[in-house]
């Protein structure tokens, strides 16, 4: 069943409900009060009989004219009372007609303790006064004189006039459910169709975006619990669409990753290929065999390094290496990778400078540290021509600071947003000058690495005049671990 369909038989059936128990509880109050006033009306009829009898009666018995009897009977007809008396020992006196009842001991024991009886439907129980043709109901009341009970009046009324009230309210309950079922199916197809509206409208925007339409945005102005869905709705699409560009993106990083790597490969592979033929042929003259050795396990070195590196990047992003954390002096550390990057640095004409204290120590991963620098060094030489590449350090606040400074290329900040992903590279078509980075992991593993210390890093820079990388690595007990 559809959605609006059950809607709409829920408000119906909502509706049914209140009305039947409304009505109900109606019926019910109105056929109490019917029947209470029936009773008491029959009552002081009765009593105000008593009192004549009370007065007539000068040796027990009742002593009220059959005429004024019949007349008083003609008068209540017109008011649909019937009359019945019984004397003291129950035995029906008036009217005087072939049939003559007697009341039950049970009924007569009941009256004798000066007890009135009200009766519902006579056709409906055994007491009283027997079946009739028509359902009566009415009151039997005692008489009682010190005491003494000299006789009793049985006044009725046809159950079909006394519940005249009781047959109106019920017209007028089923004519309000009647009502109240159009009103209500009105109102339930336009709530339903409210609803329902939105939540088709959601359902046709999620098949947009399940065809791959990431541009969908639902309009929203109330506040209700479909409004948040919506909401929820559109804040996903968007995270979608992020997410689909930064796989798309991912894609063509990989691709031009696959590029780079088989060029990077292919050039090695066809030189160590070429060697080995001439070497197969002899085709190379004895002099030049041993150069030709040094050039293949150059570009067999290579290979190597390119294979290491994802592996190595693989490891850190899962978790599955193992930092062996102690505290030393980075100063020492730094001068060392100076000295081993310097020939380098002087390829690409750049003057690299160490700006550190003598003492700077640091609670890290002696290996791994190395790792990041030399990674950050070869990053800024490769992208700085005729400049200057500044190492610098200090101490923080529970923590060392380590920066990497250069005058290069700079980035814009599309760069600088992905500079730490994996295969990017903010100068693709610019042609490598030695060293590591050819692969585009080089800040990929460096920011993991850091972020596996418990540390954070940082770039900063502009198009044209150079990149400033800030890592900062925390004393122990004091690493910011991000989950």
């Amino acid at each position: 069943m559809k959605l609006i369909y059950q809607h709409m038989l829920s408000f119906l059936l909502i509706i049914i409900t209140i009305v039947s128990i409304v009505g109900y509880a109606q019926i019910n109050c109105v056929t109490q009060q019917a029947y209470s006033q029936n009773y008491r009306r029959m009552e002081d009829y009765a009593n105000s009989l008593g009192d004549l009898a009370d007065t007539d009666n000068q040796d027990g018995t009742v002593m009220l004219n059959s005429e004024f009897l019949n007349q008083l009977q003609f008068i209540l007809r017109s008011d649909d009372l019937h009359l019945r008396i019984f004397n003291d020992r129950g035995m029906q006196i008036y009217p005087e007609d072939k049939r003559k009842l007697h009341l039950a001991d049970d009924v007569y024991q009941v009256l004798r303790q000066g007890q009135e009886i009200r009766v519902k439907n006579n056709n409906d129980t055994h007491t009283y006064l027997g079946p009739t043709k028509d359902d009566f109901t009415g009151v039997l009341v005692p008489w009682m004189n010190n005491h003494k009970i000299i006789g009793a009046i049985w006044l009725g009324s046809r159950v079909k006039v006394v519940e005249q009230p009781i047959v109106t309210a019920k017209k007028q309950i089923i004519n309000a459910l009647i009502v109240a079922l159009i009103v209500g199916l009105i109102l339930s197809m336009i709530l339903s169709y409210y609803s329902t509206s939105k939540i088709n409208k959601l359902s046709r925007a999620t098949k947009k975006v399940q065809s791959g339409n990431f541009n969908v945005q639902l309009k929203h102005k109330g506040n209700d619990e479909i409004d948040q869905l919506v909401a929820s709705f559109n804040q996903m699409v968007r995270a979608l669409k992020k997410s689909n560009q930064e796989i798309k993106l991912q894609e063509k990083r990989r691709d031009q990753f696959m590029a780079d790597a088989a060029h990077e490969m292919r050039t090695p592979l066809t030189t160590i290929n070429g060697i080995l033929e001439g070497l197969q042929y002899d085709a190379i003259p004895e002099e030049s065999k041993p150069k030709s050795i040094a050039l293949m396990r150059r570009e067999t070195r290579r290979l190597i390094r390119l294979v290491n590196e994802n592996l190595d990047y693989e490891k850190i992003r899962n978790n599955q290496i193992t930092l062996t954390k102690t505290k030393f002096n980075a100063s020492k550390e730094l001068e060392d990778i100076c000295i081993q990057l310097k020939q380098n640095a002087v390829k690409s004409t750049d003057e690299l400078i160490l700006a550190v204290p003598k003492e700077l120590p640091i609670y890290a991963d002696r290996d791994r540290f190395t790792q990041i620098i030399v990674n950050l060094v070869q990053n800024a030489i490769q992208f700085t021509h005729h400049g200057k590449i500044v190492i610098g350090g200090h101490r923080v606040n529970h923590g060392t600071e380590i920066t990497v400074r250069d005058n290069g290329i700079g980035m814009n900040q599309e760069q600088m947003k992905y500079i730490f992903e994996r295969f990017f590279k903010a100068d693709p078509s610019r042609a490598r000058l030695g060293g590591t980075g050819e692969s585009g992991l080089g800040l990929a593993i460096v920011s993991s690495l850091i972020k596996q210390h418990g540390g954070q890093i940082s770039v900063e820079s502009k198009l044209g005049e150079g990149s400033q990388f800030r890592f900062t690595i925390f004393d122990q007990g004091h690493e910011q671990f991000v989950k």
